[in-house]
């Protein structure tokens, strides 16, 4: 039977309490709708430049502030449509302003294409003349030094507009794959072990079914959710296809390696940070994790731990409930270590409703946080009641906590760091939360209860998102190869990756090839491996405000004030922490391992 999606509510049922207030960006939609057509007649304000951005250096200071000020409109309108599609995509007027955003940015993109194009025409003695007659333009000087770096890799500037042009059918895969998720995909309801119907969502398998301590309702939900999977993975496969196809195109056109080398280049990142991350975790952990994994199949009396029970909670008699309002003040309590300002960030985005909490038809799975610059940053997930969540939203805090403060100290065009990094400050967060439950209870099963929670940050980073890398360069070498992109071989490859981690201890079936379907992440170039970087870089940052307190803590808050103004490996180097090398990620699979190892030995 298929679930009525009457079971779920309605947006225009849901609380205001539990959704955010976008009237922080605009009061209403005819405020929006007046905007985005503003901004497409407001163009010629930085059009006017064209074929004079470079003539001096006063101008190309009046241009670069004036595009700073034009682009600050431009996200705040996008965001407003951004997250009103999340909180509703199957709402016909959400899809309808998606898809007016979306036109409206493709214009937008192809008009300022000229804006790079003039820019690289400036020779690095030019740059340097400019930068004396005018101190103000130091504030761009990465900006301008990314952009000679990226020199050899730009095309004519007809070839770059016509490319910017196309913007909407470059990103019609992820849109593609987002309104099919948040719209069309209906999954078969599941009864718990006493017979009652229980609803089901892609998000409530991710946000409570898949952690359900009873086994039969965590396979039953784990089925229904396979089994929609498998009913779009033709359709899937051929959308993902199709954006692996422009990525392999786009990186030949502009004389890349390879797709890699075109992806990273985006990150500043070199290949032997990328490979280094995948290797020595997949090599390194793996141990760890089997025996963590044997150790849950042990307390669990299971006669074999499936891949749809990796996430079951190792003691099901004891899963910690929380209301929002108590897991909120519990999070503020375990940020106060980083010091008031960063803390007083944190209690405005709970009070000011930053937060879409809510669960209703359409929403978007999983949790992220988007920060328009010159507004405040917007945090979705969906609540279910459980300590678990409180890590998420711990997670989401941090970028928020982040960019919050980058936005209040940086210009726009500096205020985003690489992907890289970016991940840092969230798993940080939820690392502070750990330390602070650890140290506020003599329980030993809450105690235990919260290390799983620990490895399940490290499971979610260095294992869920290390394993899509993994996954995503198993694809891409095929690719490259002119290895067609079916189902069948996504499929296969994505049941490979996790069958040469896990070993013999998890049992796999056909289900567990189709989950390369449940994540977005794929649509975004090679994100899905900075999830592990980042975690590398906050384990780190976590032992030396553990060693150091103030010292290393002013020192992090420095490094988040400074956003985007350094690529990430000194970025990162400003911590304290070097990850030119494997070293530092060997240190936190370490640090995995003696969590493994502390759990293990309660038992004894």
């Amino acid at each position: 039977m298929t679930i009525s999606t009457t079971t779920r509510s309605s947006r225009s049922e849901t609380a205001q309490e539990e959704t955010w207030n976008l009237t922080d960006l605009f009061p209403r939609d005819e405020a929006w709708e007046n905007e985005l057509t503003s901004i497409q007649e407001d163009i010629i304000d930085i059009t006017s430049y064209k074929g004079k951005l470079t003539s001096n250096s006063s101008t190309l200071l009046q241009a670069i502030k004036a595009l700073e000020t034009y682009q600050q409109r431009v996200v705040r309108v996008a965001a407003y449509a951004g997250l009103r599609f999340s909180a509703d995509g199957s709402d016909p007027d959400n899809q309808r302003d998606s898809s007016k955003m979306s036109a409206a940015l493709a214009f937008v993109d192809a008009k300022l294409s000229f804006f790079q194009s003039e820019l690289l025409t400036l020779s690095d003695q030019t740059i340097e003349t400019f930068l004396k007659e005018q101190p103000q333009l130091k504030n761009y000087y990465k900006m301008l030094n990314d952009l000679m770096e990226d020199k050899a890799h730009t095309l004519a500037p007809e070839i770059e507009e016509a490319l910017a042009a196309l913007s909407e059918v470059h990103n019609a895969p992820y849109m593609i794959y987002q309104r099919s998720t948040s719209s069309d995909m209906e999954f078969d309801s599941i009864k718990n072990p006493d017979g009652v119907e229980l609803p089901m969502s892609a998000a409530l398998y991710e946000d409570r079914y898949e952690f359900s301590p009873d086994t039969s309702t965590r396979r039953a939900a784990y089925d229904s959710f396979t089994k929609t999977l498998n009913q779009y993975k033709n359709t899937f496969a051929a959308t993902y296809a199709t954006e692996i196809t422009k990525q392999i195109t786009l990186s030949r056109l502009r004389k890349y390696e390879s797709v890699t080398d075109f992806l990273l280049a985006k990150q500043q990142v070199t290949k032997e940070m990328y490979h280094n991350q995948l290797e020595v975790i997949q090599k390194e952990l793996a141990p760890h994790m089997r025996r963590f994994i044997k150790l849950k199949k042990e307390k669990l009396g299971l006669d074999e731990i499936r891949y749809s029970d990796l996430k079951a909670p190792l003691d099901p008699e004891f899963n910690p409930k929380t209301t929002y309002e108590d897991a909120t003040a519990t999070i503020v309590e375990a940020l106060k270590v980083m010091g008031p300002e960063y803390t007083e960030i944190i209690k405005k985005g709970i009070a000011e409703r930053w937060i879409d909490r809510a669960d209703n038809i359409g929403k978007a799975n999983g949790a992220f946080c988007s920060s328009p610059y010159g507004v405040h940053p917007y945090i979705l997930i969906t609540w279910t009641d459980t300590m678990r969540g409180a890590f998420v939203l711990a997670h989401e805090l941090g970028h928020a906590g982040h960019f919050y403060l980058a936005g209040k100290h940086q210009s726009l065009i500096n205020t985003r760091p690489s992907t890289y990094f970016v991940e840092a400050p969230s798993t940080l967060n939820e690392l502070l939360l750990a330390e602070h439950l650890l140290n506020n209870t003599d329980d030993v099963r809450m105690k235990r209860w919260v290390i799983t929670q620990l490895l399940g940050t490290y499971y979610h980073n260095f294992v869920t998102h290390l394993l899509e890398a993994e996954y995503q360069r198993r694809i891409y070498d095929l690719a490259e190869q002119g290895v067609p992109l079916t189902a069948n071989v996504l499929c296969k490859e994505k049941r490979e990756a996790l069958e040469n981690f896990w070993g013999d201890e998890v049992a796999f079936d056909e289900g567990a090839g189709l989950t390369w379907m449940r994540q977005p992440h794929y649509y975004m170039g090679l994100y899905p491996y900075t999830y592990s970087a980042g975690l590398t870089v906050s384990t780190a940052v976590a032992q030396k405000i553990k060693e150091e307190g103030k010292t290393a803590v002013d020192s992090w808050l420095d490094v988040l004030r400074a956003g985007g103004t350094k690529k990430p490996l000194d970025l990162i180097k400003q911590a304290g922490v070097d990850m030119s090398k494997p070293d530092t990620i060997k240190v936190a699979v370490d640090y995995v391992g003696s969590l493994v190892d502390q759990l293990v030995k309660s038992y004894e």
